[in-house]
């Protein structure tokens, strides 16, 4: 059985729901190994200390911001754990907005979030009323160390959170060179916008996903399967051992506290986006050591 994500909260106003956060797909990619082609050998990637040429273990590796060329700080775990929300487990709703409103460019990884124990009432609710209404929920949710943009949504009979990404994190398509001329400037004619509205309608259907698979994936399989049959294709690799790398039950008056959220205008606006930070790069860089860090430390 699939393990949650995590278990906590999800809020609007003063409605609290008890849910755990479950992934919302499957990986189905075809994973590849490197091997040397002489003896079908494993290649392996190594943490490798740039100076000494020594393999770095897991446990001496610490993470750090280059915040000048060749010059690091060191970051602790409790470092980056602390710029993140103080409510990691609450999916805490800021505001509902209409859902055609939303580029279709800002959503990007699904999680189907599951009521708890006595939690359905809640839930629910909070689902039928997004249906009623057409709006989504803009929320903001901490997954491990990191806090992300969300969007809550209805779908049939489950409520979805999708991550989203910040405006800072998208390119503005009009830094490119697009045609933005009216249509007569590329002479098109009424005809031909007739005719690509005739294909247009020809080729309209309902959405149906399960049309749509992963033939690629599919073809690749054959590949493999009709490959493993061929002589001098098959390789025994060994492998190298690892290395270390409850919901409240309470009865709760909704009425009430709808009436108190409303009655108080109890809603938390949307916060100004933050600055965007400078993007990381690798804490090691080959060749430069560490300068002015705030010194080596172990990672917990």
């Amino acid at each position: 059985m699939a393990r949650p994500i995590w278990t906590g909260n999800l809020t609007f106003g003063l409605l609290n729901v008890p849910v755990s956060l479950m992934s919302g797909e499957h990986g189905t990619d075809l994973h590849f190994r490197m091997l040397d082609s002489r003896d079908k050998a494993p290649v392996r990637y190594e943490r490798v200390n740039a100076e000494t040429g020594e393999e770095v273990p897991w446990k001496e590796i610490v993470k750090a911001f280059e915040y000048k060329k060749g010059n690091y700080v060191v970051l602790e775990p409790d470092d980056i754990k602390s710029a993140a929300t103080e409510n990691r487990e609450s999916v805490e709703v800021e505001a509902f907005v209409d859902a055609e409103h939303i580029g279709a460019e800002y959503f990007e990884k699904p999680y189907v979030l599951v009521p708890g124990k006595k939690a359905e009432k809640g839930y629910v609710l909070l689902r039928e009323t997004l249906k009623r209404t057409g709006k989504i929920g803009i929320a903001r949710v901490v997954i491990r160390t990191r806090e992300y943009l969300s969007a809550i949504m209805p779908r049939k009979h489950a409520l979805i959170l999708v991550l989203m990404r910040f405006q800072q994190e998208l390119v503005d398509a009009e830094e490119f060179s697009l045609p933005k001329e009216d249509i007569k400037h590329y002479r098109i004619s009424e005809r031909e916008l007739s005719m690509a509205e005739q294909l247009i309608q020809s080729m309209t259907s309902d959405w149906n996903p399960e049309e749509y698979k992963d033939e690629f994936r599919d073809r690749l399989r054959q590949v493999i399967e009709k490959r493993m049959k061929s002589k001098g294709a098959l390789a025994t690799v060994e492998e190298p051992e690892g290395e270390e790398a409850e919901a409240a039950t309470n009865v709760v008056d909704f009425m009430a506290l709808l009436k108190k959220s409303i009655d108080t205008k109890k809603r938390t606006p949307a916060k100004a986006a933050k600055k965007a930070k400078p993007s990381r790069r690798a804490a090691t860089k080959k060749g430069k050591p560490a300068k002015k860090s705030a010194g080596r430390r172990k990672a917990s």
